[in-house]
This record gives structure tokens, sequence and C-alpha cells, in this order.
């Protein structure tokens, strides 16, 4: 089956993506795997603390997918496969490439700041010939209607 990976953070681009990637699964048979990605977190010195600051970013992780997962139902009525990792964004992205070789897209999104992000720059730049697919780049400025128009 055609799968979307589709790498979704707090940034409203990760929205546009998911949108455009569900889109795209809805229209060819496919599917969608929303890869959600914790943010290492910092050293504090006092483990208890750290623990904390931990557990607090894996519950927004959680939320944020819980909403991404439920619009998504919603508007498509597909039913992504979600994972969660933690640590190095571009190792976590690999591993799941590596893990599922039916992977149809990559899908990031592309902030509008001006800026690639640190999973952009990577996979459309030096690793963009070595991808065991196609890379996706949906930009963050297209409204929801470009998007039903584009996929």
């Amino acid at each position: 089956m055609r799968t979307y990976l589709v790498v979704i953070d707090e940034d409203a681009s990760a929205r546009v993506a998911l949108r455009f990637a569900a889109r795209r699964a809805a229209k060819t048979g496919g599917a969608i795997e929303i890869l959600a990605l914790v943010a290492p977190p910092e050293f504090v010195q006092w483990g208890g603390v750290q623990a904390a600051m931990e557990e607090e970013a894996r519950l927004r992780v959680d939320a944020m997918v819980a909403q991404a997962a439920g619009e998504l139902i919603e508007e498509t009525g597909l039913s992504p496969a979600v994972t969660i990792r933690q640590g190095d964004p571009v190792a976590a992205v690999r591993e799941a490439l590596a893990d599922r070789p039916e992977t149809a897209a990559l899908v990031l999104g592309a902030g509008t700041d001006g800026e690639a992000g640190e999973l952009l720059a990577y996979f459309a730049g030096p690793e963009a010939g070595n991808m065991p697919c196609p890379v996706m780049i949906v930009p963050g400025s297209l409204s929801d209607e470009a998007l039903d128009r584009l996929s």
C-alpha cells in the first residue's frame, strides 16, 4: 500500500503537509503514517526536573498527534498510523524510512519564515540523492483551498 510518511511538530507548516498528504492518500487509495518527534531534552543537573521536562514534552506531542489524527479522520476518513520518537530528528526519520520500505514519499512542510528547518535542509539537501523514496515539500503558506486543488 502507498504510504505517505508525514513528520509533524508544533509548526503550522506540519499541518499543511499533513493535509496535503492525507488528500493524496485518500485520492490514491494510500495510507498515512504520522511521525511525531519529541525534541531531545536539554540536560538538567537534577534528575527529577529533567524527568518532569521530558514528560511535559511527551504530553505536548501526544496532544498534538491526537488533534492531528482527529482532524485527518474527520476530513478524509483515513485512520493514520502514528509513531512517536525522541531524539535526533534526522536519525528518527531515517530509522522510520528504514523500518518501512513501502513508504511512497516523505512529506515535509516548509515554514514561511524563510529558514529551512533541520529536516528540510538535510533531506532536500545533501541526502536527497540517496533517499529510498521521493521527498515532497509542501509550502506552509498554501491555503486549504490551494491544497485541495493541488492534491
